[in-house]
């Protein structure tokens, strides 16, 4: 079984325990994350976030429990936290990570506690398919008798925003040893709370006020939330005896009736019962994927927190990154190789493409999938060309003749849709140009992966005819080419496309005087512009360069771009590098795309390395020190066991961003598995 295993010297401060994170996922967009030592850092933490119409409308609905130990006239508190004194304008800090012993991830996320002659040890896991959080306590009094006194902090915010006190309005009542709480915000909503034992006592602080949350205080805002903790619960410990005690918090939608069906009372066992099938679940993934190998279980384990359920299509979808990002159909066709097809998990690969297929709009497969359940967004040229690469992706994993069938009859149609937009011209000045290339966007447009807008600044202009998107074009044809040879049509349009676009771009992206690709090319490139995105006209399945030439964009990428944790974003000696990603969102904006490395693009990169050296054993090597950085980034990185979205360019290449990455993850699980293991 993976696990991650920390001691008390990996947090010897409140500050450095702070930035160590833990994120758990229920399979149907909500989730629960903190800190290793029980502060929150940042809004999108609490021990459930729940999904309301997944995977969207995510709510904090459960924030966390403060405990407390009474023993005779000694009280000790675990409570950790930091709150704003809003006379002084200080910060408090409450420090009950001095009785944190050990921090354990494996799937769950559990916490050793030794306060006096009391030894806690608190297991949190979320249910999968369903908005509930288990909190299974064990407690072992090695004194005399005590009394533990658990707080629990409620919410009902949308998990991006924060809490006002006259926003923590509910109706709330008890029924069968059950409390529930009715958001007034939001009244076909039910909170259930539940103890295995214990009495529920009325807390006379109703509010725990101006929590302050260090990582929304570095993003230049005030960083402040509340929370209302009407109950408290106190229960015996016997000298000399060992306890069991479950903890349940479910979130429960009104049914037609006006009514939910409240679950049943807690019992001993029911934490521990969700904690078992947990560890079950993990054990299983791990088999289903059928590796021997570490790092590769390491990224099984983290592939599996971006698939979820999406209740508008009945099928599966991939969240693109935690704690924010909804489904994105760019990120899911990078990321889908890694997280389905190198886990073993065909069904949900197919079902991904299902689920995008249906919302194809003129060709173009949707951008993202908005958090408020509106329509999707499609301001996208490259998600609908890296479709065609988790098509080709998921025949070469599984080359059966069910397979071939199931694209042929549901996706083959998408692809000759997508193929005829491109060339005739869509929405976002899409159009393939007489030359085969494909231009894309104008004015404002924000089409690519590397695009951002501040405002009426456009901070990396691309449009034009980008080196990414006409190298996916290229594959886009060569994929359909074969497609229509396996299905006896007509293959000889696509393949003379292909040729054509591979003349015009080998003419026009050659950066002779540097050795690498132009970033753009319409009419001639920024000859000092260096950018990572040439590297997929290296990597992909299908390549237009000479061996040469693609030996040298290797080698100019390696020696410009890559900092270990990924690819930068633009080279160091362009003057318009940023190398730090930090402050306010315009300043981070600014940031995105000039410097900042990013983790996703280490797939391509070391597809690319192996192929440009041969897989020899010494590139192989090579190539595993290269993903050396990555494998220490699951253990000491933002997020434990997964792998940021970003990271400063300079050194030391703090994390950033999404604190777990899908694309980040399964580039990386994909590249190892296909380049290195041979998988």
């Amino acid at each position: 079984m993976i696990s991650y295993d920390y001691k008390k010297d990996s947090w010897p401060s409140f500050s450095e325990g702070i930035r160590r994170e833990w994120v758990l996922t229920n399979g149907i967009g909500g989730y629960a994350g903190s800190s290793f030592i029980g502060a929150h850092n940042r809004t999108h933490q609490g021990y459930l976030i729940a999904s309301l119409h997944p995977p969207i409308e995510r709510y904090l609905v459960f924030s966390k429990i403060n405990e407390t130990i009474v023993c005779g006239a000694e009280v000790f508190s675990l409570e950790t936290a930091q709150h704003l004194d809003p006379v002084s304008g200080q910060t408090v800090y409450k420090e009950g990570q001095k009785y944190l012993a050990a921090f354990r991830y494996d799937g769950s996320v559990h916490s050793d506690y030794q306060a006096g002659n009391i030894r806690l040890t608190r297991h949190v896991s979320l249910k999968k398919g369903k908005n509930l959080c288990a909190v299974a306590y064990e407690i072992a009094n090695n004194g005399p008798s005590a009394e533990l006194i658990l707080t629990p902090l409620f919410n009902f915010r949308e998990h991006s925003e924060s809490s006002s006190l006259k926003q923590l309005a509910f109706h709330t009542k008890q029924v069968n040893g059950m409390l529930i709480l009715t958001p007034e915000i939001k009244p076909d909503v039910r909170i259930c709370f539940s103890v295995s034992e214990g009495a529920f006592c009325p807390n006379e602080i109703l509010f725990d006020e101006n929590m302050q949350l260090q990582t929304e205080v570095e993003l230049e805002t005030d960083g402040l939330d509340n929370h209302y903790c009407p109950v408290r619960i106190k229960i015996s410990l016997p000298a000399q005896s060992v306890k069991q005690v479950s903890v349940l918090c479910e979130t429960l939608l009104c049914d037609s009736h006006g009514s939910p069906v409240l679950p049943p009372p807690c019992t001993r066992r029911d934490a521990f019962t969700i904690l078992a099938e947990n560890e079950a679940y993990v054990s299983r993934l791990y088999r289903q994927a059928g590796y021997k190998d570490d790092f590769a279980n390491r990224l099984v384990l983290a592939a599996d927190q971006f698939l979820c359920f999406r209740k508008s299509t009945g099928l599966k979808t991939v969240l693109a990154g935690l704690p924010w990002f909804t489904d994105w159909g760019r990120d899911t066709m990078i990321a889908f190789t890694g997280l389905t097809l190198c886990t073993g998990r065909f069904k949900e690969a197919e079902e991904i493409l299902l689920t995008f297929s249906r919302y194809i709009r003129h060709g173009i497969v949707p951008n993202m999938f908005p958090d408020d359940n509106a329509e999707p967004l499609y301001n996208t040229a490259d998600a609908s060309l890296w479709y065609f690469y988790a098509v080709y992706e998921y025949l070469t994993y599984n080359p059966s003749e069910t397979a071939y069938a199931f694209i042929r009859d549901h996706i083959y149609p998408h692809l000759k849709e997508i193929i005829n937009a491109y060339q005739n011209g869509t929405d976002f000045n899409i159009y393939m140009e007489e030359d085969g290339l494909i231009h894309a966007g104008s004015g404002l447009d924000q089409i690519t992966w590397m695009d951002v807008r501040v405002g009426d600044w456009v901070a990396t202009p691309r449009h034009g005819k980008p080196v990414e998107i006409n190298a996916l074009w290229y594959n886009a044809l060569k994929v359909t080419e074969l497609l229509a040879e396996r299905f006896n049509e007509d293959s000889h349009p696509y393949r003379i496309a292909a040729e054509r676009t591979k003349t015009a771009f080998c003419r026009e992206f050659w950066n002779e005087e540097l050795g690498c690709l132009f970033d753009v090319a319409d009419g001639g490139g920024e000859k000092a512009l260096i950018r990572p995105n040439q590297i997929y006209a290296v990597s992909l399945p299908f390549t237009m360069l000479s061996k040469e030439q693609e030996a040298s964009v290797v080698s100019v990428v390696e020696k410009e771009l890559y900092v270990g944790v990924g690819l930068r974003s633009l080279s160091a000696g362009h003057p318009d590098y940023h190398g730090i990603y930090c402050g306010s969102l315009p300043k981070r904006d600014a940031a995105y795309h000039q410097g900042t490395a990013w983790g996703f693009l280490l797939g391509g990169f070391i597809s690319a390395y192996v192929k440009v050296h041969g897989r020899t054993e010494e590139s192989i090597q090579a190539a595993k020190e290269l993903l050396k950085p990555i494998y220490l980034h699951l253990f000491n990185g933002g997020c434990i066991g997964s792998v940021s979205e970003i990271f400063d360019g300079d050194t030391p290449h703090h994390p950033r961003g999404c604190y777990a990455q899908a694309w980040s993850v399964g580039e990386v699980l994909r590249c190892y598995a296909q380049d290195i293991l041979d998988r």
